[in-house]
């Protein structure tokens, strides 16, 4: 049974007594027979080579060629208000339909003590093409100076376009996109400000199959600055864990279909239990057809809203699996991602946590359930020691399995002071998908994008430069954001799709893709928020390996009704229009 009994505090921990480095390492003994101690010695000696093998995935470091000249602050003046650590995400998206990616990202705002002229502002880029990116955020009108936290876009009116919510600390922002390359803010006119909340991970989904997008804004804990306390460790100063303010419920807001919502929270369930929640994914965890909600709470069981069709939900976390780690243990969990890594049909799970906690891997048993698959498959190597936040399970390489990123950086600016197992700033991690439900941590041979050293905090995975692998987009704590280009060889093959509802929600979000090519079959999903309290993905992507066509393309829409194309191109963007179900 899980325990109950104290949740998993975000404080310093302490130093693991235990063995240090080589020690419980077996060498072959002198009575060990000679032809089996040189087998001993053969395999150590391969798995050595092995591992200074370059990877077949291969990330360079290309921000300084980009033009961004965006630089991350949490509105710190040393005080040690907790929001300062848990900021921030960030997005991706086609903002002008132009076919190009584009990068959305958060900023803080100057907190008590702090002094910033002139206020600082999130950012937006407008991908010029060839990894060259220009600031549109004043002509775009999205300049929101509100403390950032959480983000996600949705065609929450159905006319086209990619719309962004913000969920701040403080009122949250919805932007309405008015497809010449500007914004409005609508957020009084459509209701969805949420209050004076600590926001953060934040969705668009069909709850109710009507084909329009509502809202699930998580809110983290019940802080404000009024309540600011700080602590000491070792003499020195820390910030605090979230539970000295303790859980809230999130909000669920029901799209009206008029450019207003109408908040649903209490009547849906939602609200009636509070949590502490940080990366959210709405998902179709049991395969039933509709959209569940799953929430990342920091140091508390997670929750696993359960939707029946109509938008009512219940928490069923701890029935389904996904509440605790194998030990029945809450973790401090971050990022909430989800794909299916072993290629069975089904989603998986794979959530970010606290420094010595695991990031954990939930494999899909069917039927809703979940175990944590983390150390049989190898998804938490080189995390114990990190405090991980954005995640990804994608596929880098092309080969038709799903790899881990998980970005990586202490919440604790000085904690190399009481613990030396730790880093503020440290190496983010990639794990390969060995394709035998396996992971191997390949950060060290995968390119020089891998030895960049910061804290960082959401993480974005797409095709940046449409040439059909996927990079990768970092915001960094207190600096500049990490752009990693996608250099793997290009030898296998890949197709990206869009999606374009009629009945359903514009960009089919929620709904369910198998994509079957020969003796490979793949699923995914259109989701709208992820991971780290950010948005990305919104063109599924999957890779081939060495297959030359795909037999068929089956899309489950949100509301039923299931459309198959066979034999489409591959080695490219294709868009897949929702046609009428066949009487």
């Amino acid at each position: 049974m899980p325990n109950l009994s104290k949740p998993a505090e975000r404080f310093p921990p302490l130093p693991l007594a235990g063995k240090g480095r080589g020690e419980g390492l077996v060498a072959p003994s002198i009575a060990m027979p000679w032809s089996l101690a040189s087998l001993f010695l053969l395999t150590a000696l391969v798995v050595a080579h092995g591992a200074d093998l370059p990877s077949p995935i291969q990330f360079t470091d290309v921000t300084r060629q980009t033009g961004i000249s965006f630089v991350h602050t949490d509105g710190s003046s040393g005080r040690r208000y907790i929001v300062e650590s848990v900021a921030a995400g960030l997005a991706t998206f086609d903002y002008d339909g132009d076919g190009d990616i584009d990068l959305y990202f958060l900023n803080g705002a100057p907190l008590p003590g702090a002094k910033t002229e002139p206020p600082p502002r999130n950012a937006l880029y407008r991908n010029d093409g060839g990894w060259k990116f220009t600031d549109v955020t004043q002509s775009a009108g999205v300049g929101d100076t509100g403390y950032g936290l959480g983000v996600c876009v949705g065609d929450y009116n159905n006319d086209g376009h990619a719309d962004l919510y913000l969920n701040n600390f403080g009122p949250n922002v919805l932007y309405r996109n008015n497809g010449n390359g500007t914004f409005t803010d609508v957020t009084a006119q459509a209701g969805v400000g949420n209050g004076e909340k600590v926001g953060a991970g934040a969705s668009f989904l069909d709850i109710d199959n009507d084909g329009d997008l509502d809202l699930f804004v998580a809110n983290y804990i019940d802080f404000t600055l009024a309540k600011h306390q700080t602590r000491v460790v070792n003499g020195h100063p820390a910030y605090v864990g979230p539970m000295t303010y303790g859980p809230i419920p999130s909000s669920l807001f029901r799209n009206n279909g008029d450019g207003t919502f109408t908040d649903v929270s209490r009547a849906s369930g939602i609200g009636m239990l509070a949590g502490t929640a940080m990366g959210v994914v709405g998902a179709d965890y049991d395969d039933d057809g509709d959209t569940d909600i799953i929430v990342g709470n920091d140091a508390l069981a997670n929750f696993v809203w359960r939707n029946d069709g109509k938008g009512n939900f219940e928490e069923v976390g701890m029935l389904s699996g996904l509440a605790y780690d194998m030990h029945g243990i809450g973790q401090g969990t971050m990022g909430v991602e989800c794909g299916d890594f072993d290629n069975d049909g089904r989603l998986d799970f794979h959530m970010t946590s606290y420094q010595k906690q695991w990031a954990i891997l939930y494999r899909n048993q069917g039927g809703g359930f979940f175990a944590d698959a983390t150390y049989g498959t190898g998804a938490g190597s080189g995390s114990f020691h990190q405090v991980e936040w954005g995640n990804g399970l994608v596929d880098f390489d092309n080969d038709g399995d799903r790899d881990l990123f998980m970005a990586c950086g202490h919440l604790q600016d000085n904690v190399e002071r009481w613990d030396d197992t730790a880093t503020y700033m440290a190496r983010n991690l990639l794990l390969e998908n060995t394709g035998h439900g396996k992971f191997t941590d390949a950060s060290a041979r995968a390119g020089d994008g891998l030895s960049v050293k910061l804290s960082s905090r959401g993480a974005a995975f797409d095709d940046l430069d449409n040439d059909g692998d996927i990079d990768v987009v970092i915001l960094n704590a207190r600096r500049e954001p990490t752009l990693l280009r996608n250099d793997s060889p290009a030898k296998n093959h890949w197709i990206r799709l869009r999606l374009r509802g009629s009945r359903s929600n514009r960009d089919g979000v929620g709904a369910r893709i198998k994509v079957v090519a020969g003796d490979l079959t793949q699923v995914d999903e259109v989701h709208s928020g992820r991971g780290y309290q950010s948005h990305f993905g919104s063109l599924p992507h999957f890779g081939l390996g060495q297959r030359t066509r795909i037999d068929r393309i089956e899309v489950r829409w949100a509301g039923g009704g299931t459309n198959v194309w066979e034999n489409p191109a591959i080695d490219r963007l294709v868009e897949l229009l929702e046609k009428p179900a066949a009487p």
